[in-house]
């Protein structure tokens, strides 16, 4: 059983009249990586500042490693690990002397601090340049280094890929589960859905303040039931079929493929029909959901959790 690094229950925060979170409630258990996801002003970064302890609750109540956030105790401080959406530097700085800085701001030892650069994509070379010289993924990189100085317990990541390039994205997802494997709790929040569907254990949807969705991927495709798609290409020189005995309406692709839209709990009768003769087919496909549509579901639907 995984011990809970951050429980949130009923959490509302009130700014004059507007309602940025509205009784949102959830856990997040070490060494688990939670995405956070919803429009721009959702309350994602309301929320995470909430966790950060940087603003205080207007109802509810929010642990974070046995304690109170907001109460600045600098142990629990010093297990948190931040990643803004715009990082801004000293530009004076090198990467090497913004890594030493924050480190003493943290109190934690810089001893690592090359080390911790390398790990992101920053070499001996850029660690002695002035931030001003930087490059935006490089500015991102440096960020997300101080991001994991002392090895956090708990990180929590604002667009964390933005202005990286995919072979450092994949590097940046690969130190994740290395964080991960370890028991750090990470929460991403970000726009690239395509990203996080298979990259994140839990999903969680806000929308207007509230938590709309909460749970896995096959949580969340069993709670909208939205419909599958298969896909079908023939072999050469077989007689193309009609399907008529399932519940699918098929249609016919531009490429020739014939395509039907079914609901999941039709999914294997539709199948078993469909491969009756397996040699006539040279193409099988079958396209679950993907997180763009539960996420346009979720959006469109009232408060649902799993």
């Amino acid at each position: 059983m995984k011990k809970p690094t951050v429980v949130l229950s009923g959490v509302a925060k009130r700014y004059g009249k507007v309602e940025a979170v509205k009784n949102v409630s959830f856990t997040l258990n070490e060494g688990e990586t939670v995405a956070l996801v919803g429009h721009n002003g959702a309350g994602k970064t309301t929320l995470i500042k909430l966790m950060l302890g940087l603003i205080r609750p207007s109802g509810g109540s929010i642990n974070v490693m046995g304690e109170d956030p907001a109460a600045g105790d600098v142990a629990v401080r010093k297990k948190l690990g931040y990643l803004p959406e715009s990082v801004a530097f000293h530009a004076a700085l090198t990467g090497r002397e913004t890594i030493a800085f924050y480190a003493r701001l943290k109190h934690v030892g810089p001893s690592n601090s090359l080390e911790l650069l390398e790990r992101v994509g920053l070499g001996a070379d850029a660690a002695d340049r002035p931030v001003r010289t930087y490059s935006k993924g490089m500015r991102q990189r440096l960020g997300l280094a101080q991001a994991l100085l002392g090895e956090p317990r708990l990180l929590l990541l604002d667009e964390p890929t933005s202005g990286l390039d995919p072979a450092l994205r994949r590097r940046f997802y690969d130190l994740l589960s290395e964080l991960r494997s370890k028991g750090t709790t990470i929460l991403l929040s970000s726009h690239a859905l395509t990203e996080l569907e298979d990259r994140a254990d839990r999903l969680l949807i806000v929308n207007k303040g509230v938590a709309v969705a909460d749970g896995t991927m096959d949580d969340l495709r069993g709670l909208a039931r939205l419909p599958i798609r298969v896909s079908v290409k023939f072999a050469a020189g077989a007689t193309v079929r009609s399907f008529t005995n399932g519940p699918a309406a098929w249609r016919v692709t531009e490429d020739g493929r014939l395509e039907a839209d079914v609901a999941m709990v039709d999914k294997i009768a539709l199948l078993k029909e469909v491969t009756t003769c397996p040699d006539d087919i040279a193409d099988l496909q079958v396209t679950e959901p993907t997180l763009d549509d539960l996420y346009a579901h979720f959006l469109g639907a009232g408060k649902i959790t799993s």
